[in-house]
C-alpha cells in the first residue's frame, strides 16, 4: 500500500510543488547531486577517482511546453560538452516525456538527433531511459530510428516486470543493442507487468542470461545482492569477460556494495542524477526501497 501511495504521489503535480517548498531538506539530497552541472560533474570527478563509471541523468519529466523540452534539450548538450571538457568516465541519460514525447513525437525526435549529434562528436555515449508502459512503444521505435543513423552511441532500457521484456529483446536483437537490464519503477497494470516479485526476479535473470549470450554489451541495473551473484555466476560458468558487461547502481544507494564490486575487478556505473526537477525521482526511490523512506524521515527529524 505504502509502495503504491508513494508512486502516486511521483506524478501528482500538487505534491511536486509542496514538496519544492521544502527543497532538498526532505532528504533528497542523498539521491540527487545537486541543482547544477558544475556541481553533478564535481561528483562525477570524485567518483571516477574512486574507480566507479558514472552516467548523469538531468532530472526532468512530462514536460507540456515546447520551449521547455528545447530547453531541457540544450541542458543534455551541455552535460555532454562538460563530460568531454572534463574527460570523465561518464555517459548521459534521458527521458524522452522531458524532451516533449507527450507533445509531439516528431518535434521530440529532432531534438534526440540534436543530441545524438552532439554525442557522436564528443565521443559521449546516450541512454534513453524507459518511462511508464504507455511509452514503452514510442521509446523503442524512437530507438530504431537513432539507432539507425547513430549506433552504438545510443542505448536504450528493457524492464524487466514487462510480459512484453523478452519479444522486445528479439525484436532489438540485430542491432546488437546495449542495453541497461532493470526491474522497472513505474507502477503498472497487470494486464502487462508481472504483479509479484519472485517472477519480477526470474524474468530479470532469464533476460540477463539470454543478453549475454547474444555476445552483447549488458548493463545490469539493481541493488539486489541475489540478482548481481547469479550474473558474477553466470559470467564465470559461460566465460564472459567484463568487458561484457557492468553493474550500475544508484548515487546514494548501497555504496559499500559499488565499491565492493570494484575492488573485485568488475566494472561499476553509478547512476547520477541533478537538476532542480527532482521530486518524481525522489519520490520513486522511496517507493523502491522502505529503508530510503526510514532514512528521510530520520533526516527530517534532525531538521
Amino acid at each position: 500500500m505504502m509502495k503504491n501511495l508513494l508512486l502516486y504521489l511521483s506524478s501528482n503535480r500538487i505534491a511536486n510543488k509542496a514538496a519544492k517548498k521544502f527543497g532538498r531538506r526532505l532528504g533528497a539530497d542523498r539521491f540527487v547531486a545537486g541543482d547544477t552541472l558544475n556541481q553533478a560533474i564535481d561528483v562525477v570527478k570524485q567518483l571516477n577517482s574512486q574507480g566507479l563509471r558514472v552516467t548523469l541523468d538531468h532530472l526532468g519529466e512530462f514536460v507540456t511546453d515546447p520551449a521547455e523540452a528545447d530547453q531541457a534539450a540544450d541542458e543534455v548538450i551541455a552535460t555532454i560538452d562538460a563530460i568531454a571538457a572534463a574527460k570523465a568516465e561518464a555517459n548521459v541519460s534521458l527521458k524522452l516525456t522531458q524532451l516533449g514525447l507527450d507533445l509531439s513525437y516528431d518535434e521530440c525526435f529532432k531534438r534526440m538527433k540534436r543530441i545524438v549529434a552532439r554525442a557522436v562528436e564528443q565521443n559521449v555515449f546516450v541512454r534513453m531511459d524507459m518511462e511508464d508502459y504507455a511509452r514503452n512503444e514510442a521509446t523503442i521505435r524512437m530507438y530504431e530510428a537513432l539507432d539507425d543513423v547513430y549506433s552504438p552511441h545510443i542505448g536504450i532500457v528493457i524492464q524487466a516486470y514487462l510480459y512484453k521484456a523478452g519479444e522486445d529483446m528479439t525484436r532489438l536483437k540485430q542491432r546488437q543493442p546495449n542495453y541497461r537490464l532493470v526491474k522497472g519503477a513505474y507502477k503498472e497494470a497487470t494486464t502487462v507487468a508481472y504483479e509479484h516479485k519472485t517472477d519480477v526476479d526470474e524474468n530479470f535473470k532469464q533476460l540477463i542470461f539470454a543478453h549475454l549470450a547474444n555476445g552483447h554489451y549488458a548493463a545490469v541495473a539493481t541493488h539486489d545482492e541475489a540478482i548481481i551473484q547469479a550474473t558474477k555466476e553466470h559470467a564465470k560458468q559461460h566465460h564472459i569477460p567484463v568487458t561484457q558487461f557492468e553493474f550500475q547502481m544508484l548515487y546514494g544507494i548501497r555504496t559499500a556494495l559499488q565499491h565492493a564490486l570494484v575492488k573485485e575487478g568488475y566494472p561499476v556505473r553509478v547512476y547520477v542524477p541533478y537538476g532542480v526537477d527532482w521530486y518524481g525521482y525522489f519520490m520513486r526511490r522511496m517507493a523502491e526501497r522502505p529503508e530510503n523512506l526510514t532514512f528521510v524521515l530520520k533526516s527530517m527529524a534532525k531538521k
